[in-house]
Parts: structure tokens; sequence; C-alpha cells
């Protein structure tokens, strides 16, 4: 345990880079400002020796005034080198802060775009967010208060020890039993009991997440928060394992830790009983009775060290919690980069007995498949749900790495392709095109950052785009999703068409791209692919049949198999899979509600 430890606290120290000196520096000046602030208590016992030695004419004690002068200025002082600190740890903190996000951001940058399937951007940010955010608590308050601490015990023992070590030994003891008390707390198997207990409290978050956004088909069936059962379950689950924890764990543990370090002065009356008589005998009764003082006031700090000590362990374990948050995002898979880049000749697509397993699946999403796309051609991949065709389309991008086989751009394995260059080849359109909240401008722009303003009105021209342009307040530096500016899911897919139009890369994939759109959008979409298309390599996959008869190729996957290729009409005459398809796609379409006296 004290090794993971060291290890969690040298790898967020890490993070600091160049700032990890003014931690260690915060570090020093929160032990030295410890160190000061016992001072006063030392001040405190010789100004308590001088008037009792004078007693009762007090006006005989001369250094009681320099004493309480010692006492302010050690309190003051140590109070200023505690702000110091403070302020050099924050300083670091905020910088360790910003790194891991930083950092964490560079490094799914280098990931597959296919981690990000299940990994939803939302999440990663959670996670960084929620680590960051933990281990500025740490180093920023609690890694200080952890040195400061150590040194306010080793000083603790030390002067416990120094004036009557019987004194001393009764006031120790109250804190040893204290000490235990917490440690049965936290250590042991307990630490496994904190780790479930914090892991049910991110189920519940992530649950209750994903029930906001259902509340929609919640009241649509008048349902209550009961029928989500991941909701209701991860809620249970939490509270059962924060009773249990508190209830069972904590209960009896925290009830002696708080009764001894509040009560460490009942310790020190019976020993100041008992050792009464013989300082009487041995006529120093007024030493006794200065000691007696000392440590009836010295006690009153051991709860707070030791409450120190416990915040100081808990801001250790979350400071674990959060490091593993890091290292989800840290241990995302890198695309790896080809040491030698070779150049695509062309943009002939190509695959050659590729096969394809997702990472915890057993039955493979591709298995042997092998076709080619000609320049200037367009291949349709559809088939059944789950048949492995948006799968094959995004070996082309490398959103996964294949399994086996090769996938082929211009002649070339794509994984000796530079990512940036294998992306400029390949311009996509999915069936969830996302917008960002900025200006159609900028929206479309993000394909080509260089593009002048008249490419871009060009680009949105041959996407169709002229009505949308027309009706916003402020065509096409028209804020989107603000200020009540929101456009449907097919004007959204031809703001994105114009920005697959503006990078004018040879290679195309077309994911459903239709899929959202009502049968307006869809004649102007299908304009839109007649210009985005001209002269590229398309791969193109659909659902809806009618969009893909004009292929020169079309391939049908069943269960990551190729069962049938060949164009429309070879496919419909042939009498299999593709055909029954054709004929239950038109029987959809021409489908329609009759009327009681229609179906007599």
């Amino acid at each position: 345990m004290k090794e993971e430890k060291k290890n969690d606290l040298a790898t967020l120290l890490g993070y600091a880079g160049s700032h990890k000196g003014l931690t260690f520096l915060g570090l020093a000046l929160s032990a030295v400002s410890m160190l000061l602030s016992m001072a006063p208590y030392i001040c405190i016992w010789l100004a308590a020796r001088d008037l009792i030695a004078v007693a009762p004419d007090w006006t005989q004690a001369q250094n009681v005034t320099r004493y309480g002068w010692l006492a302010f200025a050690f309190a003051v002082g140590g109070i200023v080198l505690y702000f110091v600190g403070l302020m050099c740890t924050h300083l670091a903190a905020f910088r360790t802060a910003s790194n891991i996000r930083k950092q964490g951001v560079a490094h799914v940058m280098k990931a597959p775009l296919g981690f990000f399937d299940s990994n939803a951007s939302g999440l990663i940010r959670g996670r960084l967010d929620a680590a960051a955010a933990d281990t500025e608590t740490l180093l920023a308050h609690n890694l200080a208060d952890i040195v400061g601490t150590v040194v306010l015990f080793v000083a603790m023992l030390v002067l416990m020890f120094v004036f009557d070590w019987r004194m001393g030994a009764a006031c120790l003891l109250a804190a040893v039993i204290s000490v235990i008390a917490m440690f049965s707390m936290m250590g042991g198997k307990n630490a496994k009991l904190m780790a479930e207990y914090q892991a049910a409290q991110d189920r519940m978050t992530k649950a209750g997440t994903e029930y906001v956004r259902g509340i929609p088909v919640v009241k649509i069936f008048q349902q209550t928060v009961y029928s989500f059962k991941a909701f209701q379950q991860a809620i249970e689950d939490y509270s059962n394992k924060a009773e249990h924890y508190q209830a069972d764990v904590c209960r009896v543990p925290q009830s002696v830790n708080l009764t001894f370090t509040e009560g460490a002065f009942v310790f020190l009356v019976p020993v100041a009983l008992f050792l009464a008589p013989g300082a009487l005998a041995g006529g120093d009764f007024a030493g006794f009775v200065t000691n007696f003082a000392f440590y009836a006031v010295f006690s009153a700090i051991i709860s707070t060290a030791l409450a120190r000590i416990m915040f100081a362990a808990s801001g250790m374990m979350l400071a674990g919690t959060a490091l593993g948050r890091i290292s989800q995002v840290m241990d995302a898979p890198a695309l790896e980069i080809p040491g030698h880049p070779q150049v695509p000749k062309g943009n002939r697509v190509e695959f050659k007995d590729v096969s394809f397993t997702y990472d915890g699946s057993e039955t493979p999403a591709l298995s042997h498949v092998s076709f080619t796309a000609e320049p200037g051609q367009t291949v349709a991949l559809v088939g059944p749900s789950g048949g492995g065709k948006t799968t094959a389309a995004s070996l082309i991008p490398r959103f996964w790495d294949a399994t086996s086989g090769v996938v082929e751009v211009g002649g070339v394995d794509v994984t000796q392709i530079d990512p940036h260059v294998l992306m400029d080849q390949v311009a996509f359109v999915f069936q969830n095109n996302r917008l960002f909240k900025a200006s159609i401008l900028e929206n479309v722009r993000a394909a080509r950052p260089e593009a002048t303003r008249e490419q871009v009105q060009a680009a949105l021209m041959a996407a169709q785009c002229k009505d949308i342009l027309e009706k916003l307040p402020d065509g096409l530096d028209t804020q989107i999703g603000s200020e009540g500016t929101y456009l449907s899911g097919g004007e959204q897919q031809r703001i994105a068409l114009a920005r697959a139009i503006l990078k004018d890369a040879p290679i195309v994939v077309l994911d459903e791209a239709t899929a959202f759109a009502d049968p307006e959008n869809e004649v102007l979409i299908q304009k839109a692919f007649a210009t985005l298309t001209k002269g590229r390599t398309v791969i193109m996959i659909a659902h809806r049949l009618s969009t893909v008869v004009g292929a020169d190729t079309i391939i049908v996957l069943d269960e990551g198999h190729i069962v049938e290729q060949g164009t429309h009409g070879e496919l419909t005459a042939a009498g299999g899979l593709y055909a029954r398809m054709w004929t239950d796609y038109n029987q959809a379409v021409q489908w329609k509600i009759s009327s009681e006296k229609e179906a007599e």
C-alpha cells in the first residue's frame, strides 16, 4: 500500500513539470510554519513558569510580556509562511491540473477514432476534469497538510517528553488509540470497500446522466424513475455501499477516534493526581503545576493534528481514484505511426482478405473480406444490420486497424501511410453528423481552415444550402445552436455535405447519409451527392436500397462475410439475399394505413 501511494505521488508530481520545485518549496514552508506554530506553546510554558515562581506577587515576573510578544511573532510568522507555502503549492497544483488536461487531450488525439465509439467525449472529459479537480485539491492543500502534520506530529512527540515524560505519555496514549481507530477505517480490507464505494458513486453519476437524457421518453410513456432500472439499481447500490461503509465500518472507529482525541485531557488528570504527592514531597510543586498547565493546553492540539491526518489520508485515497481515471484516458490505444511512411498513388481502395474483431468480442465483425473500389467508382455496402458495413468503411481511414489482411489506399497499406496524409485522402458524411456551436462559416471551414469565405460559400451552394442561408438572420455568420437558431436533421446533413465538398478529398465515405432526412431534404442531398462524388472513389453504406441502384458495384455483407456482389440488375436477377431485401424494401415503401372500409 505504501509503495502504491509513493507511485501515485510520483506520478502526480510528474505532471507538474517545471513547477515541481514550487511544490517542494511549498511543502518545506508548510513544515517550517508548523514548527513555528508550536513555539507559542513553549512561550506559554515559560510565562506560566515565571508567574508561578513569583506567585502571588505577579509583578516580579519581568519576562512575561516578552514571552507574549514572542508567541505572537511566532504565530504570525507561522501563518505568513503557511500562506506563502500554499501559494506555491496552488501554483504548482494549477499547472499540474492544466497539464493533466492537456496531456490527456493530446493522448486521446492520438487514439484511433473508433476509440470514441465506446468512450463518449463527455465521459472522457468527465474523467479528466474530475481527476484534475481531485489532484488539484491534493497538491494544493492536502499534500502541504500531510507534510505539515508529519512535522507537527514529530514536534509533538518531542515536546511531550521534554518537560515531563509521564504526562507526555498520557497525552500520547490518546493519540495512539485515535490513530489505530482511523487506520481501522481506512486500511486493510476497508480500503477495498472505499474503492467499491467510489465506483458505485461513478456508476450512479453515469446512470443519472442517462436518465436525464431519457426524461422525454419517460414522460411520454408515463413512467417513473423506478421504470429506469439502471438508474434505480445504481442508486440502491450506492446507498447500500454508503450505508454499509458508514454504519458498519466507520461508526465504532470514528466514535472511538473522536472520544479519545477530544478527551485527551481525561488521561492527563489521573497521571497528574498520581504525580502530585511526589511533587509536593520533593519541593517542586511549582514546576509540577507549570508542566501540568502546559500539557493541559497542549492536549487540545492533538485533535487538530489527528484530524489533519485523517483528511490527508482521505486526500491520498482520492488521488489514487483520480489517477485511476487518468489512467483510463492515458491507457487509450495510440494509433501507430509508421517509421517510414509511404505516399498513396491514386485513390484506389482495396480490401485484401480483411478480418476484424472488436475487443472483447469472440465473433469477428468482418471475416476474409476482399473487394476493390476503383477511382471514379461508387461501391455500395448493403446488408442486414450488424452485417459489418460500417466496420468495413471504418477500416479505410483507420478508425480501427484490421486484425488480419490488408486495407490499401492508392496501392499502399493504410497502416504505412502517415495518419494526417490518410485523413486528407478521405471525406466522411455520417448519418449523425454533429455541428459545432459556432457559425456556419466556421462549421464548414473545419474541413479546410485556410479556405476563403468565397470557397466556403461555393461549397454551401454545391451542397444545396442556398435556402438555409436565405432564411437565417446572419446568413453565413449565423451561430448554430445559440439564440434559438437550430437546424433540422436534413439541414444539418447538407451543412455536413458542404464540409465534405470543401475538403475536396479523392475518397468519400457515405454512411447512411440520408437516414434521417425528410423527402424534400433527401432530394437536395441527392443533388449534393452528385457534386461530392463526381470523379471520386465512393464507398456508400445504405439501408434505403433506392439510393444504391446506380452504384457500379453493390457488395452484400451478412454476418461479416461477403455473400453477394454485382450490379443492381445482376443481384436482383440472382434471386439471393439482395433480391429479397429489394422486395422487402419495395413493400415497405408502398405500405400505407388503410381505412376500415378499404380493409373490407
